[in-house]
């Protein structure tokens, strides 16, 4: 089944065109109009695209959850058309060659506007039919069939549901009543419940799973797929718990190749001296800033573990008083910490104090993107307690990361382990594409001031 945040994304771009056509029809009132849209050439209709899909994107309008909500999409669509007139004000203004005509920019953006309250409005309705509804059967009654169940995408098709098959005569952790039937029966219970999905959440199969009815239930349509690469399809990170060394090893992900590693670093040289050159002029009046709220130095250097578990000094612009952590020792950033001074909170909460880590990456020792960098006494103690801890280390770490986009500031070992979940899934399916999502995800977590600590 097709997400519904596609359909939104295909119809986004399909109305955003005939928005454009249309804004050009009833300006000029005849069929000229489209050669008068061409003559920038395409560029034109490209940057257009580009500005109106990226402002949703950062204003989560893609998001199917929020649909329910008609108010607050309509103040993000509205938010989204004001903030895309601002930015093709100023690109039209540096690149004349791309303006649109007087009237046509105002036109398109209203009209796009009300497309996307509309398509959002029917997709919701449209998703509700039983052909889309989310439909799951989970093997196993234990407690790796409840976490399965609590991750299932919530959605407001009356169709949906979600079923467990006992395969044990243990006491089930899940609710009884949910409980369908058992292995034996598994033929007829597909028959019935017509599942899209038919999840396997046992923590023991050897002995337990007739792997010929399971045939036969795949060959009729259903997706049999195990607790882990659903778990890691739904969350986008691994359920490090129940994976064996063998997901390493038997798999063509989760390497590095000497192509993949140059090309990384060859963005990683492009960036950060991109964001080097850009963030410069600010480094005076954030100097006195700093020196103005407390004694210290600007800088703040710390020795951090970086790719194969060797140590290096990681660069910082200094957040906290000087000393901070002279009688505590190395201790976790918390909520509210009375460590951070004033201009600290302002630099953590936009991380800007990170910047200079620019500097690590222009030498090598890090990454713009990969896994957040730990000191070696936090190091120490997780690698006792996670399992496939160390497995981090096998990139550079980085700026910014899947983990820091995905999940807020970690301040515990359970959130270390939860951050692994995601480092995990970025090490196992690198790509470009990858990378690139994750930088326009650092962009909208920077402007919303998630997970600052």
């Amino acid at each position: 089944m097709i997400r519904p945040k596609y359909y939104i994304i295909i119809l986004d771009i399909i109305f955003a065109i005939i928005c454009l056509l249309c804004a050009y029809l009833v300006r000029f009132g005849n069929t000229d109009s489209l050669n008068m849209l061409l003559a920038g050439g395409l560029i034109r209709v490209v940057g257009y695209l580009v500005v109106v899909f990226l402002t949703s994107y950062f204003l989560d309008l893609f998001n199917f959850q929020l649909f329910a909500n008609r108010k607050l999409i309509a103040q993000r669509v509205l938010l989204a058309a004001l903030l895309s007139f601002l930015i093709l004000s100023a690109l039209f203004y540096m690149f004349p060659g791309l303006r649109f005509w007087r009237g046509v920019l105002v036109l398109v953006l209203f009209f796009n506007a009300l497309s996307q309250i509309a398509s959002r409005y029917l997709i919701s309705k449209f998703t509700r039919a039983s052909m889309f509804a989310n439909r799951i059967l989970i093997v196993g009654a234990g407690e790796l069939a409840q976490s399965i169940s609590e991750i299932v995408p919530e959605d407001h098709n009356i169709h949906s549901y979600v079923r467990f098959i006992a395969c044990t005569k243990r006491k089930p952790v899940v609710d009884p009543k949910l409980i369908v039937g058992n292995m034996e029966q598994i033929n007829e219970l597909v028959h019935d419940y017509r599942p899209q999905k038919l999840i396997i959440a046992l923590n023991e199969r050897r002995g337990n799973l007739p792997l010929s009815k399971l045939m036969q239930s795949k060959l009729r349509g259903v997706e049999i797929l195990d607790a882990t690469t659903y778990f890691e399809q739904v969350k986008g990170c691994l359920l490090v718990e129940n994976m064996q060394p063998s997901v390493f090893i038997y798999t063509h992900r989760f390497r590095m190749t000497p192509f993949m590693r140059s090309y990384k670093r060859i963005y990683d040289l492009v960036f950060s001296v991109i964001g080097l050159i850009i963030s410069a002029p600010f480094f005076p009046i954030l100097t006195i800033l700093i020196k103005l709220d407390s004694p210290g130095p600007v800088f703040y250097k710390q020795l951090r573990v970086g790719e194969n578990e060797v140590e290096y000094f990681v660069y910082k612009f200094r957040t906290m008083a000087q000393d901070a952590e002279k009688e505590t020792g190395a201790i976790w950033a918390q909520k509210s910490d009375p460590r951070v001074t004033r201009i600290g909170q302002f630099l953590r909460k936009t991380r800007i104090d990170e910047i200079p880590q620019l500097i690590n990456v222009l030498k090598g020792e890090m990454s713009f993107i990969g896994p957040r960098p730990e000191r070696m006494a936090f190091v120490e103690r997780l690698k006792e307690t996670i399992p496939f801890y160390s497995t981090r280390h096998f990139v550079k770490p980085g700026v910014t990361g899947w983990a820091q986009v995905c999940y807020p500031y970690g301040a515990s070992d359970e959130d270390a382990l939860e951050k692994l979940r995601y480092d995990l899934f970025y090490i196992k399916n690198y790509s470009i594409f990858l990378d690139f999502k994750i930088i326009l995800d650092t962009i909208r977590v920077v402007t919303s001031g998630f997970g600052g600590r």
